[in-house]
């Protein structure tokens, strides 16, 4: 006899990508805390040359992680694991970074974006109220949100935030583009994929300030910031446009 109830949804297969650089000290909580809110997401850490015990905690704290033989950039390393992801089909691919800012209970809020977009991007800005940015890098993000906004029909407040996630498509276009200069993997890779026919959207999360390790702003990196976020958006409008393969 047929039951009369319908099987419930096969949930696709999850692949987390987080990038990690002499993160020892924050690592561990970030792995634990994920396998304790997304246990159905699979994991993979990317160490980027770490120079510390980096991989050696990541390893102890479960996580598969894949060494790279140097520091080379977290482009490199994001396009280290969605190329990982790809070869091992999975249907989405979600970046977050080892040091604690991207609280994993916005997974899903990511996830679900993906039903009407190739790559979705978690903005802090959105709607959210704790998170506050000031100065050269500031001024930055609000210039860059304009223009991405401008070349996509979208509305875009965090251009620069890691914490995205990609559909096959999406796993496609970043395999093939995922500049490894600084900044190219927000900015350029965002612009290229926009450039390539993805559909790009931001969705509102919370986000923290970094729980471990020594933070990368400051008065001259950020003014810095602001030269490279222009040069690394012009460089991008300039490139050969790619061809996203569809799935």
């Amino acid at each position: 006899m047929m039951s009369d109830n319908p099987a419930p949804a096969k949930r696709p297969r999850v692949l987390v990508i987080m990038p990690a650089w002499n993160e020892e000290e924050a690592i561990t909580a970030s792995i634990r805390e994920l396998r304790r809110v997304a246990p159905w997401a699979d994991l993979v850490v990317i160490n980027d040359g770490s120079t510390d015990r980096t991989s050696a905690v990541a390893k102890s704290a479960g996580a598969f992680v894949i060494d790279l033989p140097y520091n080379m950039g977290v482009g490199a390393a994001m396009r280290t694991g969605y190329k990982y992801a790809r070869r091992m089909d999975y249907d989405i691919a979600l970046q977050m970074d080892s040091d604690g800012q991207h609280p994993p209970e916005y997974i899903e809020t990511l996830i679900a974006g993906l039903e009407r977009a190739d790559i979705v991007i978690g903005s802090r800005f959105a709607e959210a109220k704790n998170y506050k940015v000031t100065g050269p890098r500031k001024w930055a993000m609000g210039l860059l949100s304009v223009m991405f906004s401008a070349i996509s029909g979208e509305k875009f407040t965090d251009v620069t935030s890691g914490f995205r996630a990609a559909n096959r498509k999406g796993i496609n276009q970043y395999c093939e583009f995922f500049p490894a200069e600084y900044l190219g993997d927000t900015i350029d890779s965002t612009v290229m994929a926009i450039r390539a026919g993805c559909k790009v959207i931001q969705v509102p999360v919370q986000m923290r300030e970094r729980q471990g390790g020594t933070p990368s702003s400051g008065p001259i990196k950020s003014a810095i910031y602001l030269v490279r976020s222009f040069f690394a958006f012009g460089i991008s409008m300039t490139r050969k446009k790619t061809s996203v393969q569809e799935p």
